[in-house]
């Protein structure tokens, strides 16, 4: 059907990048170019090293992307010690921000943030990156309504291979690869039980490298009726496909496995919301990596809705993460 006369779309959002350091950007960079929703107007990265991994990618000085007005959106693609850093100067530029996770390595420095954003009425969104995964939002939905029962037990694994120029970079956080990639799991787990009484970090290093590193990681989260237990390492072999999540109530049980791509499947004692009693595979929506977060950010800045995941429990994941990481 022809769009009706007079109607367009809406102009497109420009975004710059600063730094390109992180492991995701690159895949982050190369969805803004290709969608019609946003321009890219550059990357600001000063390492040669780095810049040379981007060809084609046109470069920004930062001061310059900074202040531009017509740039709307500033994503944080640096290395994690400098996330926190680029975050305050995109905000302080008046920009809204996506930030790589984890956004800080301080909870001050993550409140500072969050208290900029709100003085400049600006949207600070961490990198999180299933945060709009269908089968993570599904299992948190059954959880939520209530469809799984109490809740008793939330477990997840997400584990890597760590190469030998990652490892320098990790070692530099207690939390190691807690800190680097349990995050992604701490993250639903947090916004579905809430504050933990107690998190206990486990940070070993267990692989036969010369180095500090904390590459086999477990954190247990203590709640009145319930416990959480994440763990992440990086010494696992085709890590990918064994990545989970799972939620365990008194009336069934909630199993994204593998998380990318996503599959879902519940099992339940009884019929509940929409799906059948015993086991069944939930049909999910497509699905690709970071898409709607940037969706999300990109129409929020248009629009002036907030985000899906609130300040308050943003703040409550860098906390408990942080506690998690015994940092």
């Amino acid at each position: 059907m022809a769009a009706p006369l007079g109607a367009q779309d809406p102009p497109r959002t420009r975004i710059a990048f600063l730094g390109g350091a992180h492991a995701h950007t690159p895949a982050k960079l190369a969805l803004v170019r290709q969608s019609p929703r946003y321009e890219l107007a550059g990357l600001c990265e000063e390492d040669p090293a780095v810049r040379a991994r981007y060809q084609g990618v046109p470069f920004l000085d930062r001061a310059a992307a900074l202040g531009d007005p017509s740039i709307r959106i500033i994503a944080v693609g640096s290395a994690v010690k400098d996330h926190a850093r680029d975050a305050r100067q995109a905000l302080a530029a008046g920009k809204h921000v996506h930030v790589e996770k984890p956004p800080a390595t301080t909870l001050v420095e993550f409140q500072a943030l969050q208290e900029l954003a709100a003085r400049g009425r600006l949207l600070l969104q961490p990198g999180y990156m299933w945060r709009h995964n269908p089968a993570l939002k599904a299992a948190l939905a059954a959880a939520r309504q209530g469809w799984l029962g109490e809740i008793h037990t939330v477990r997840g694994t997400i584990d890597s291979t760590a190469t030998a120029d990652q490892r320098p970079e990790w070692e530099g956080f207690r939390g190691g690869q807690m800190f680097e990639l349990g995050c992604h799991l701490l993250d639903p787990a947090v916004r579905l039980l809430g504050r933990p009484l107690q998190a206990t970090p486990f940070l070993r290093k267990h692989g036969n490298f010369a180095d500090n590193f904390t590459d086999n990681t477990v954190a247990v989260l203590e709640y009145p009726h319930a416990f959480a237990v994440i763990t992440s390492s990086a010494l696992r072999p085709n890590a990918f496909r064994q990545r989970f999540f799972e939620v365990m109530g008194s009336r069934g049980t909630a199993m994204v496995r593998p998380i990318e791509p996503p599959l879902l499947e519940l099992d339940l004692a009884q019929a509940a919301g929409p799906y059948p009693a015993g086991r069944s595979t939930v049909k999910l929506p497509p699905y690709t990596r970071y898409a709607d977060d940037f969706t999300e950010l990109e129409e929020a800045a248009r629009t002036g809705r907030p985000l899906s995941v609130t300040p308050e429990e943003d703040l409550l994941v860098q906390e408990t993460l942080l506690r998690a990481c015994g940092m």
